[in-house]
This record gives C-alpha cells, sequence and structure tokens, in this order.
C-alpha cells in the first residue's frame, strides 16, 4: 500500500531528530499533506487529546518517531520515566490508529532492544532471545512492547503496522547536551567546548572498547519512506549499515573534525554500556535498501550544524 503525494501523514515527533528528518525526506519528495503538531498542541500522554486528535485529522498514514529517549546517563538515572512514557505514547497512538482505520502505521523501535549478548551482528530474530542490558532495560522493554503491540493488533484486527530497528542515528536536531545525550553528539559537544575553552584533556566514560554503528539521520529517513512503501510485514527489520567503530575511534575521529588538540583520557570505572551492537542488514539489502552518508562525512555535517545552531 504505497503513499501518494496528497495522502495524509501524520509524524508523530516531528521535531526531533528522526521526526524531522522523515518530515524533510517527505517534503523533498513532494508529500505535501502532512500532519505535524508540537507538544502544546497535542500531548501524546493523553488518551483522550490523541483519540479526539485522530477522531478529528483522519490520518491515513504515521510514523510513529514521538518517544523520550537519551543516552546511558539519562536512562539509568531515569528508568520510571523512560518506560511510563514510552509505553503511554505508544499505547495511544497505537490504538487510536487502529480505531481510526490509518492505512498503515510505521513504529520505529530501537537496537537496544536485542539481548545484552546477542550473537553480532544481531539478526531480527534475537529479538526476546536473552537478558537485556541493564542500563537500558527500561527504554528497551518500553520499545519491545510497542512491537509486540503493532504484530498483536496486526493479528487481531488486520491492521498494517510494522515495526523497525535503526542502529545508533545522529545528525542535525540530536540532543546535544552533555549529560543526556548519545555518545557521538556528546563528543562533539565536549570536545568543541574543550577547543573553545582551551581544555587539556577531556576525560571519557568507559575503555573505549565498546563497538558501535552509526548511521546518518537523512539516511534513516530515507529508508523509513522506502520501508513505508516496500514493506508489509509485522515480522520487524533492522536498518542500519552494517559497519561499526569503536568508541575509542570514535573519539579520535571527532576530535579531528572537531580540530581538539588535547589528550583523551579513559575512566575506567565507569560503563562501557553493551559490548557491541552491530545489525545484520541483509534483510533491508535484499529489499535493495543500502546507506549512502559515510561516517566521516555524516560527523563533518553533524558538527557544522552544531556550530551553527550553538557556536
Amino acid at each position: 500500500m504505497n503513499m501518494n503525494k496528497n495522502s495524509k501523514i501524520y509524524v508523530a515527533g516531528h521535531r526531533g531528530l528522526v521526526g524531522s528528518a522523515i518530515v524533510r525526506a517527505l517534503e523533498k519528495e513532494g508529500f505535501d499533506n502532512l500532519i505535524l503538531k508540537t507538544h502544546s498542541e497535542l500531548d501524546l500522554l493523553d488518551q483522550k487529546e490523541v483519540n479526539s486528535f485522530f477522531e478529528k485529522e483522519k490520518p491515513e498514514y504515521v510514523f510513529l518517531a514521538a518517544a523520550k529517549v537519551g543516552g546511558i546517563m539519562a536512562n539509568k538515572t531515569y528508568p520510571a520515566q523512560f518506560i511510563y512514557e514510552n509505553v503511554v505514547i505508544e499505547s495511544n497512538v497505537i490504538n487510536s490508529a487502529y480505531l481510526h482505520k490509518v492505512k498503515k502505521l510505521f513504529f520505529l523501535g530501537s537496537s537496544c532492544i536485542y539481548p545484552r549478548l546477542a550473537s553480532q551482528p544481531m539478526t531480527e530474530d534475537e529479538l526476546l532471545g536473552g537478558k537485556l542490558e541493564p542500563t537500558n532495560q527500561a527504554y528497551a522493554i518500553a520499545k519491545i512492547t510497542g512491537i509486540v503491540m503493532c504484530q498483536s493488533y496486526n493479528t487481531e484486527y488486520g491492521t498494517n503496522f510494522i515495526s523497525v530497528m535503526p542502529t545508533n542515528i545522529y545528525g542535525p536536531n540530536d540532543n546535544f547536551e552533555i549529560e543526556t545525550a548519545h555518545a557521538l553528539p556528546a563528543f562533539i559537544a565536549r570536545l568543541h567546548k574543550a577547543k573553545k575553552e582551551g581544555t587539556p584533556s577531556v576525560t571519557v566514560w568507559g575503555t573505549g572498547s565498546a563497538m558501535r554503528e552509526w548511521l546518518y539521520v537523512d539516511d534513516l529517513a530515507e529508508a523509513c519512506l522506502f520501508l513505508m512503501n516496500n514493506y508489509d510485514s509485522s515480522e520487524i527489520i533492522n536498518i542500519g549499515t552494517g559497519k561499526d567503530i569503536s568508541i575509542m575511534d570514535l573519539v579520535h575521529l571527532i576530535k579531528k573534525i572537531v580540530g581538539f588538540k588535547g589528550e583523551i583520557l579513559w575512566d575506567n570505572t565507569k560503563p562501557d554500556g553493551m559490548p557491541r551492537k552491530l545489525l545484520n542488514v541483509s534483510k533491508l539489502s535484499r529489499l535493495g535498501w543500502r546507506y549512502k552518508v559515510e561516517l566521516e562525512e555524516g560527523a563533518t555535517m553533524t558538527y557544522e550544524w552544531y556550530k551553527k545552531k550553538y557556536g
């Protein structure tokens, strides 16, 4: 079931990292009937409000990109907020999409749904195959709830709700708050600040040995449009590059891009998170989609955006 240029499309979370990129991709392709609501216009935690929004607007397609997200630190500090807000947002949007006969809903999961010790690269059938990474268990369980919810509605009500698992995403509109950001934007913010202030060294959590995969957000958005038009299965599907880099190498790449001349120190008493998180993207490749932006190019564009916005 393909979206056409005047299909009514609701992007939930359109101001976030992923949502804003989906809007950019839709507009670039000539979709102009987009429904976008800020948090003050529509509180996704309010069931009644969400239901009357769907009743009034009757969107045909929904991209569910709204979520409470953060790095290791935020996940460890606010687990109750992460599980509550994400489960409630998903429940409200998915159930309203069913009640108001949305043609297709696209749910954005996360690669942290996979077990901590999943075999690498992680295939889609690793889901629920073992214990989760403790530092982000609450968030992961909320995302797993969204997946199982989409599958359950498809089974019971014959809806067409699909779930995708993106790898680590970065790019314009990311969160650069040092306390709550994911690794890559946090490194950009910290190394830029250190360069500006002439700090001799920057200390990074962990050993630097953890391996992570990074996908530029505009590539993710293109994959989302591609799957919305070309994928109709209840089975989850991974979105990534199929390549990873150690946190240590990532820090040194960002250091080079930012032009920080000081030293990088490692605090081995702090957690590394999952030892490795690489997605197997062969299912997506077989459908005919591949990423375009390499990490150095994407990180450079992200840094340029950051400087413009935060100077």
